[in-house]
């Protein structure tokens, strides 16, 4: 696999809505791939496809449970409340308070054009609204409450 290029908050893309995924071809199975890593390379818990140059509906998400696929993502269920800090690898060395669904269930299809629902509470029902927000050409920092303030890394994190 290999590491794609990352676009950043201001890149037209991150606004489009992406189109639905109809069949899986090879290419599809090297982006999801690809994807994984560029996600893992960048330390991130989630990547969704327009963050790097595709407009299609698929994210990943690995919030240290293992990765999830999701093709064609839909929340069919959330609830409760959760306010917390939230940062993107589109906006990097940014954060800002966000409030998001405590609870979120989805539907979609895996890697496989496979159908399943996951529950997700916390940091994962966060990341699903997040991704599943860039596929709508939705960015966190339009819904940040209070402003956003740099983020500074210790080294080695």
């Amino acid at each position: 696999m290999a590491l794609r290029k990352m676009r950043y908050e201001g890149d037209p893309v991150l606004n489009k809505v992406a189109k639905e995924v109809k069949e899986l071809t090879p290419r599809t199975k090297e982006l999801i791939g690809d994807m994984l890593d560029t996600m893992y390379h960048e330390n991130g818990v989630g990547l969704a496809a327009p963050q790097v140059g595709i407009l299609k509906r698929i994210c990943v998400i690995d919030v240290g449970e293992g990765p999830y696929v999701f093709i064609n993502p839909e929340i069919i269920e959330s609830s409760g409340i959760q306010t917390g800090e939230e940062g993107c690898l589109s906006v990097p060395g940014k954060s800002g308070v966000v409030t998001r669904p405590n609870y979120v269930k989805a539907r979609a299809l895996d890697q496989n054009m496979n159908p399943f629902e996951v529950e997700g509470t916390e940091l994962f029902a966060r990341a699903m609204c997040h991704e599943f927000d860039h596929l709508d050409g939705h960015l966190y920092i339009e819904k940040v409450e209070g402003g956003l303030k740099d983020v500074v890394y210790e080294e080695g994190e």
